[in-house]
């Protein structure tokens, strides 16, 4: 090599570093290991997490029945990060190393599951075995790592047991991974977050080539409450099951599933039997669309089965019977869509977030009564093996079907049955929302500027004067928005949007009855540049809020003495679980006055909604914990009915359940948290540690971001 050339020679700490900035956190961290689980071709991977809240003593123990990795894969592989051990073709690598066993695509691939483990622990013990091969072991110890060293100089040893000494009494291949010397802090609320991203990894199909991933915590009260596969299945409203042969429909099975809670509704089944299968193109001669017969039987496909589950989303629907609501909708997320199977074995990647084969968005566009959507559906294609259903043809890159005329049938034959599906499921959607569905709307100033506008198109004859009065109606429309739109950033939280709403709903009453009568032109036209001044007076008020550093248990205390009086007259007892945490000093940057103002309407909407529903012994819990990651939130909770509405609905504008409300108290918090960098949170019942009188009442988070 010339003198002048020269090669990157890195220092070991590089690879903690690489940990650190390639891997945000450790539910990240502990889930690439998983995946690597499942890119090993395992059919199961069990998670077990003990004395988490003893990080000298904790262990992380991750286990599987993959294909596991022999001594030439640790050395050439797993030691060397960024090889193409797992995007390469099934067969043989660069190495001579053998390939999966199975026709996965690989989740993983970046070569950084391996440094999750460092993210996790300092120790770490790897025990492999592959079929036919010695058990492997590896151990390392990350702060080895940490000296002024080469990569190169710091060694790692790989020990092989002829004898097994894990890998025995049946088990013939897999990994196991022990993690010891704990780092980070793992709290309940992010262990309920891990336990709901490894949820979601579990395949919904019972298939040859399932994967399930199962979570095992020694403090089985973190998990009270979550949600897994099971229950999510039961969760869905609308079922079917479906044979498709030739051109026919053979049968369909269609049911309707009300959840005991629906009490207002019944079940119901439907079946349909040997229906010809049609779809609408255009005939190029005529130019007009007529029906054609969709024909699989012109192929080698073979019989196909179809199941589908469809569920519904809705804030709404989910209060009447899922408590987890987070892990229900992650899980929908990532498993939602039609997957294909080919004897018992998936073919990818139909059903993957980002592959809508079946183009169940154009369907939205194009039929919007028989709206749906991938992440509301989990459905199973099946098909016989590769020599009955050999027309369909699989790409050499494994990304699903050649899309030849079989394929295409095949896609016209599945959108025909799900077309027959969506009609029976319409039926009984219609039933859902009638009975269960979302409080509608109220917009007290948007809506009668509204309706004022037209009757002013209506009733007003001047052409020249109605010109006027609609070109005022518009910019007072504008000023409001502007009064809305800035209030949260309010430096003055005397000043109430409730007042401002007051006046100029009172004007705008006034105006329509005197547009309603007649009144002479320049009365309504006086009505009119009154409440234009008005509006326009409020908008130029409103100022920006300064942030300083408050502690946030001062935040709440000041909260709680300016309502001192209001919370001993309606005799609400306030458990301040705040004053004895450790977070209490904790700094934030905020705007004071706005945060302040924002728990007394949190505090003062819960006393209502206890009152109104005559909760006996009316209590408030005030705590801060340090969660979710990279946040410290304040944690109020009630006694009280909970939430009617839905979190997505409640933080709207104007949209209550109150009777008489106006719908501002929770997307005023919404706005101000957002101006503070914040989040307004909505946790479970079982999220966080509170006495169990507080779990089923309304429970909010004021999350406020940590400094970097």
């Amino acid at each position: 090599m010339p003198d002048n050339i020269y090669s990157f020679k890195p220092r070991a700490r590089l690879l903690l570093q690489l940990g650190d900035q390639l891997i945000r956190n450790e539910s990240i961290a502990l889930l690439e290991i998983i995946k690597n689980s499942y890119d090993a071709c395992a059919t199961k991977a069990t998670v077990t997490m003990k004395n988490l809240e003893n990080p000298q003593s904790g262990e992380i123990i991750i286990e599987d029945n993959g294909d596991g990795m022999d001594f030439n894969i640790i050395k050439d592989v797993w030691l060397h990060p960024g090889t193409e051990h797992k995007i390469k073709p099934k067969g043989l690598d660069d190495n001579n190393v053998e390939r999966p066993s199975c026709d996965r695509i690989p989740i993983g691939g970046k070569g950084i599951g391996r440094f999750g483990a460092h993210k996790l622990g300092f120790h770490i013990e790897v025990i492999s075995k592959k079929k036919n091969a010695d058990e492997v072991l590896l151990v390392i110890d990350w702060k080895d790592f940490e000296q002024d060293l080469f990569l190169e100089d710091v060694k790692v040893a790989i020990n092989t047991h002829p004898i097994p000494t894990y890998f025995k009494e049946g088990k013939t291949s897999g990994t196991k991974i022990t993690i010891r010397q704990l780092k980070g802090n793992w709290t309940r609320g992010t262990v309920r977050e891990l336990y709901r991203a490894v949820n979601s990894l579990n395949s919904p199909f019972e298939t040859k080539d399932a994967f399930k991933a199962y979570f095992k915590v020694d403090n089985q009260d973190w998990l009270k409450g979550l949600i897994g596969f099971k229950e999510i299945e039961d969760h869905a409203l609308y079922y079917a099951e479906a044979v498709i042969e030739g051109d026919k429909l053979k049968t369909l099975d269609y049911e309707f599933r009300p959840w005991d809670t629906m009490n207002k509704l019944h079940g119901r089944k439907e079946t349909l039997s040997n229906v010809d299968m049609v779809k609408i193109e255009r005939n190029e001669t005529t130019k007009k669309k007529e029906q054609c017969p969709i024909d699989i039987g012109k192929h080698k496909i073979g019989t196909v089965t179809f199941k589908l589950l469809i569920f519904d989303r809705s804030g709404k629907i989910l209060s009447l019977g899922v408590t987890d609501k987070k892990g229900f909708k992650d899980y929908l997320d990532l498993n939602g869509g039609v997957r294909v199977f080919r004897d018992g074995i998936r073919v990818y990647d139909y059903g993957e977030p980002d592959n809508d084969w079946l183009n169940l968005d154009l369907m939205r566009v194009n039929q919007p009564g028989k709206t749906i959507s991938n992440n509301i559906i989990i459905g199973a294609v099946g098909l016989e093996n590769r020599l009955v259903s050999e027309d369909l043809l699989e790409k050499t890159n494994r990304e699903g079907f050649v899309e030849n005329e079989a394929y295409n049938d095949l896609v016209d034959a599945i959108r025909f049955t799900l077309d027959k599906v969506l009609t029976q499921r319409n039926i009984d959607k219609e039933l859902v929302r009638k009975f269960y569905s979302n409080t509608g709307s109220s917009e007290p100033v948007i809506s009668r500027l509204q309706s004022l506008h037209e009757k002013i198109s209506d009733r007003v004859k001047d052409v020249e004067l109605k010109s006027e009065l609609l070109k005022s109606i518009s910019d007072i429309e504008k000023d409001y928005n502007t009064i809305n739109e800035i209030y949260t950033r309010s430096s003055s939280a005397g000043l109430s949007l409730s007042i401002v709403m007051h006046e100029i709903i009172h004007m705008i009453a006034e105006l329509s009855s005197a547009v309603e009568h007649k009144v002479i032109d320049n009365h309504i036209r006086g009505l009119v540049k009154t409440l234009q001044k008005t509006t326009s007076d409020y908008a130029g008020v409103i100022k920006q809020s300064n942030k300083t550093k408050a502690r946030l248990g001062k935040v709440i205390s000041q909260a709680l003495s300016n309502i001192q009086f209001r919370i001993k007259a309606h005799d609400v007892e306030i458990i301040r679980n705040f004053e004895r945490s450790e977070l209490a000093n904790k700094e934030i940057s905020c705007a004071q006055n706005l945060v302040t103002s924002t728990l007394i309407n949190i505090i003062d909407n819960s006393i209502w909604w206890q009152t109104y529903a005559k909760t006996p012994n009316k209590k408030v819990f005030i705590d801060i914990v340090d969660e979710p990651d990279k946040y410290t939130s304040i944690l109020i909770a009630d006694n009280g009915p909970g939430f009617s509405l839905p979190p997505e609905e409640a933080i709207k504008p104007f949209i209550s359940d109150k009777p008489g409300g106006m719908g501002l108290g929770l997307h005023l918090a919404a706005e101000v948290m957002n101006g503070q960098k914040g989040r307004l949170l909505f946790p479970d019942e079982y999220d966080f540690e509170m006495p169990e009188e507080f779990q089923k009442g309304a429970k909010l988070l004021l999350a406020f971001r940590k400094a970097l």
